[in-house]
């Protein structure tokens, strides 16, 4: 059973805007920092989003900064991103993490991955 399940994705066009969803169980959801990957085709999994849960402090990647929105539900156990202005280079695969070392890519806990595509 897996400990964080991922939905949305999908295909857009630059410009356009998706929504991804994590749901968490207790565990995953309890750990101390949570967040958003993307792996580009050929490229190693880095972090563009991140959330800390003893303050809400997050952090964005360079190239997402004022275009993803990071957040989370805790009655739910749910950690969004919310994606506007998609451009052609955030296509790749996205992944939910949690614990570990968020910030160097090397989270305990992995969602499955959802595709995201961006057509110019």
């Amino acid at each position: 059973q897996r400990q964080l399940e991922q939905s949305g994705g999908g295909s857009v066009q630059a410009g356009g805007s998706l929504k991804l969803t994590c749901a968490a169980d207790t565990e995953t959801y309890s750990r101390y920092c949570m967040g958003w990957f993307h792996q580009a085709p050929g490229k190693e999994r880095e972090w563009v989003a991140l959330i800390y849960a003893h303050d809400d402090t997050t952090y964005y990647g360079d190239s997402v900064k004022g275009r993803f929105t990071i957040s989370r539900d805790n009655a739910k156990r749910m950690l969004y991103l919310q994606m506007d202005n998609l451009k052609p280079e955030d296509s790749g695969m996205y992944y939910c993490g949690s614990g570990g070392y968020c910030r160097s890519n090397k989270c305990d806990y992995w969602g499955q991955g959802t595709r995201v595509t961006v057509s110019s």
